[in-house]
């Protein structure tokens, strides 16, 4: 291939990282259907946010197991095997969750089991979808490959929210869960196509060492576990002012699920334009930036709190989803830099551990808290603590100095193995 043909087609020549786009557009238009089933089906049967506390916490419950030992196995397998395990998993859950809706069988404990099922799956998906990416493309493009894929995932999410949203309104929610399953089983072809080999390792240790192993290259950066800490902090309190809180305000104040699904649809396109501004905006504190991003996320339950126009919200949302995918991209790019290859699956579980493990605290506590004080006042609470959590944080000077050009390059991500073919990239190490 020529030198010129390459800089035309950039990243996308990369024939595993094509298949990856199509698995990253397929599966988050499909399970964006049941972000939004899910919530009503629960507050149509039951007329209760306090079930719905318990049906989201239950979905997010499994990380606190499942995300590191999703670490564990994508540092040991092909990790397109386990994106494909996932898909499988979560169409099963869904669709039997929206064929009991449909037929009106639909209980309590039944959507709790089944949304912990879904919770088990998309656990194990964050480290393996991280340890998948970097041995797709090299390093130089890393940050424009993390971009693209992220747009083709919040275009997805975009569009599967906001035809969810409709759907659920004029058809209800089963009909939402089981097109999700229908999506998500489409999306597990394209995995089984990647060629991407699994990390060589001279040897495997055991579950509890690798895990330990872990840990120890967790913690030994500051910048990692003190921003994971933060965000654990601020996904907690969103968590249940806005994806508990949220649908019970848009049902009694701003107009039901089409109200909901449009306003998640709106942060999904924020996705997308941030998704663009990162093709190129690099900050030189990168650590900076995604800790003071934080506090960017009490807008949505401050906007909830104060009954703001649906119009306005959706305004909010964009804006939020722009500066929050801007820092979601240099978080991945920051994570691969400074992270060694063969340990990047497990360090990341424990990014998704610290950063979802307190979530389920944040769906049980959303419900009955707002029962006893009002939801507004709730997510006012919420406002104020994302916006102190930001603060400690930004106390440490680490954070606030560290440059990419302090990053050293993980040798595994200068080149890119695929199996039948061995690609080897010169690539530079500038930051």
């Amino acid at each position: 291939m020529s030198r010129s043909t390459s800089s035309r087609s950039g990243v996308l020549r990369h024939r595993d990282f094509r298949y990856l786009l199509i698995d990253r557009f397929l599966a988050p238009s499909a399970f964006a259907f049941s972000m939004v089933g899910v919530s009503f089906a629960v507050l149509a049967a039951t007329h209760s946010t306090a079930d719905l506390s318990y049906v989201l916490a239950a979905q997010i419950a499994p990380n606190l197991v499942f995300a590191p030992v999703g670490g564990v196995i994508a540092d040991r397998i092909k990790p397109q095997y386990l994106i494909a395990a996932v898909n499988l998993t979560i169409a099963v859950c869904e669709g039997v969750l929206g064929l009991l809706v449909l037929t009106h069988s639909a209980q309590l404990w039944q959507m709790i089991v089944l949304e912990a099922g879904t919770g088990t799956a998309v656990a194990m998906f964050y480290p393996a979808s991280t340890a998948l990416l970097p041995r797709l493309v090299p390093d130089a493009e890393l940050q424009q490959a993390n971009a693209i894929s992220r747009l083709v995932m919040n275009g997805a999410t975009m569009g599967g929210a906001a035809v969810g949203g409709f759907v659920v309104a004029a058809a209800g929610p089963g009909w939402a869960l089981v097109a999700d399953a229908l999506g998500m089983l489409c999306a597990v072809p394209p995995n089984l196509l990647i060629r991407a080999a699994a990390t060589a390792r001279a040897q495997t240790p055991g579950v509890l060492r690798e895990l330990r192993e872990g840990w120890q290259e967790f913690r030994a950066h500051t910048w990692l576990w003190a921003i994971v800490a933060q965000y654990s902090v601020i996904m907690m309190v969103w968590y249940g002012s806005f994806s508990v809180l949220g649908p019970a305000v848009a049902a009694a104040h701003l107009g039901g699920p089409a109200a909901w699904g449009s306003i998640m649809a709106a942060e999904s396109v924020g996705f997308i334009v941030g998704g663009v501004v990162s093709l190129r905006y690099s900050p030189k504190r990168p650590m900076l930036f995604v800790t003071a991003i934080g506090a960017a996320i009490a807008i949505p339950p401050l906007a909830l709190a104060m009954l703001w126009p649906v119009w306005l919200i959706c305004v909010a949302s964009l804006g939020v989803g722009i500066v929050i995918e801007a820092m979601m991209v240099q978080w991945n790019v920051a994570m691969a830099r400074y992270i060694p290859a063969e340990k990047l699956a497990r360090v990341a579980a424990y990014d998704a551990l610290g950063t979802v493990m307190s979530m389920p605290l944040g769906a049980l506590l959303a419900g009955p808290i707002a029962t006893a004080v009002g939801v507004s006042a709730t997510q006012y609470g919420a406002v104020a603590v994302i916006l102190a959590a930001t603060g400690v944080t930004l106390v440490s000077r680490d954070i606030r100095t560290r440059r990419y050009a302090d990053a050293p390059v993980p040798a595994a991500n200068s080149e890119v193995v695929t199996e039948g073919a061995l690609t080897v990239s010169a690539i530079s190490s500038e930051a």
